[in-house]
């Protein structure tokens, strides 16, 4: 796909990384579908008309996503090789295929049953199937093609707009549950997942080929809009213009060298606990809420106070996050995940909710920042896509093992309470060993 079609990013009066930023958080917005937050809507619904139990529903959950994960890295390595804008394209098709057949599950599982399986099994099979597409597509490769897009047009202002762009995604995704609840009120829970098809697959994937691009190099730009503030005082060549001499860029790190060191470990590590845990929470907030006196709409009102804490705390860490050390960023996000995980299962409690959601908010603060620049500030824009790929992976299969591991935990010990405790064993783990990890950068 030629950069200067339909039109030359170089021809706009101010830098298109701007528009970069806009398009990528359109971009994550879009993947709401496929994310946990978005399939927690669905769950009470897909329980009825498939008759699995909610222990099959979290197997099949976890199967896919695990699927789905491990086939992220070579998703990464394959955007690296055919660019952002085709892979945009691809992920909103995908994913728009997918919520069209979920769409048809019941059905589905009901004509295969016809051929001597028995139905729940086949609603099990096409599930697992049916999640492993749409976590591929959603929360993987659409998610992964946005903030790869998003850290190669920036570097020195990769925290800045992080920062910017953290803030709606995160407000977007705490709507997404009430605004699909509010569509599958409307439309069923089948249609609503039929017009999201429409608007994320044929709508995401022209708006991506439209205003997508690769890097500021291929559209003839420089990082940033322009030479790094000081570089003039770098230049020793008089006939030269010092405002076009840059500082010597690091050498990029491979995927190889990246996942050697510890501090790609500690960052994604400190990411995975997050997801996992919240994946968990998130799915089964009905049934949690529930345990604690809620009613389903206190339950799904849960995700809005904690974007509003969240959204200053991204802020914040997104204009911090080059200036301090990375393993204080982790060690501060542990904190919010201990609150979290520990205090998930006493929400009935009014200071215990309060002090859970400021947990909650707070760790969750960290995570655009984090996914969006840690790993170019850390190992370069070069082998980015690849790199995001294993990333992600990590993030994905966590993610997966969360509902599986709290309906487990509710099975074996009657209630939430004791797994969650348990979980936040992981945070704190983490905590101690983020202080002791080291900046690639000065090693």
């Amino acid at each position: 796909m030629r950069p200067d079609f339909p039109f030359r990013p170089a021809a706009f009066r101010f830098y298109y990384g701007w528009v970069i930023l806009v398009v990528a958080t359109v971009g994550l917005v879009m993947s709401a579908p496929g994310q946990t937050i978005g399939v927690s809507v669905f769950t009470e619904s897909l329980l009825d008309v498939t008759g699995l139990s909610r222990v099959e529903f979290s197997n099949a959950y976890l199967i896919g996503t695990l699927a789905s994960g491990l086939m992220l890295p070579y998703a990464g390595s394959l955007i690296d090789r055919i660019g952002v804008r085709r892979g945009v394209v691809g992920a909103s098709l995908a994913l728009g295929f997918m919520l069209a057949l979920l769409s048809q599950i019941d059905r589905m599982a009901a004509n295969l049953a016809r051929s001597g399986v028995s139905e729940t099994t086949a609603a099990f099979m096409l599930l697992t199937v049916g999640f492993l597409g749409l976590r591929f597509a959603g929360q993987g490769v659409l998610t992964l093609v946005c903030r790869t897009m998003l850290g190669r047009w920036f570097e020195r202002r990769r925290g800045l707009v992080s920062s910017i762009s953290s803030p709606f995604a995160s407000f977007a995704f705490a709507g997404s549950p009430v605004l699909f609840a509010g569509w599958v009120a409307t439309s069923g829970w089948r249609g609503a997942w039929q017009e999201m098809a429409i608007v994320v697959g044929l709508g995401m994937a022209a708006f991506g080929w439209l205003f997508f691009r690769e890097s500021p190099e291929q559209c003839g730009l420089e990082i940033d809009g322009g030479p790094a503030p000081g570089a003039a005082e770098t230049s020793d060549d008089p006939a030269r213009p010092a405002a076009a001499v840059r500082p010597p860029p690091r050498q990029d790190f491979t995927r190889r060298q990246a996942v050697r060191t510890s501090a790609f470990w500690i960052v994604t590590i400190g990411i995975a606990n997050h997801a996992m845990v919240g994946t968990g929470i998130a799915l089964h907030i009905v049934d949690l809420g529930a345990e604690a006196g809620l009613t389903e709409a206190q339950s799904l009102g849960i995700f809005l106070p904690v974007t509003l804490i969240s959204v200053p705390t991204g802020i914040a860490m997104g204009m911090a996050i080059d200036r301090f050390p990375m393993r204080l960023m982790i060690m501060a996000m542990m904190v919010g995940q201990i609150l979290m995980f520990s205090l998930a299962p006493h929400l009935g409690n009014s200071v215990l909710y309060a002090v859970c959601l400021a947990g909650w908010g707070f760790s969750g603060g960290f995570y655009g920042p984090l996914t969006v620049a840690a790993l170019p500030n850390f190992f370069g824009r070069t082998h980015l896509g690849s790199i995001q790929g294993v990333m992600m992976m990590v993030i994905v299969v966590a993610s997966a093992l969360g509902p599986a591991t709290l309906a487990a935990a509710k099975v074996y010990f009657g209630s939430y309470e004791t797994g969650l405790h348990c979980l936040a064993l992981l945070p704190l783990v983490t905590f101690i060993a983020a202080a002791f990890t080291r900046d690639p950068r000065v090693d």
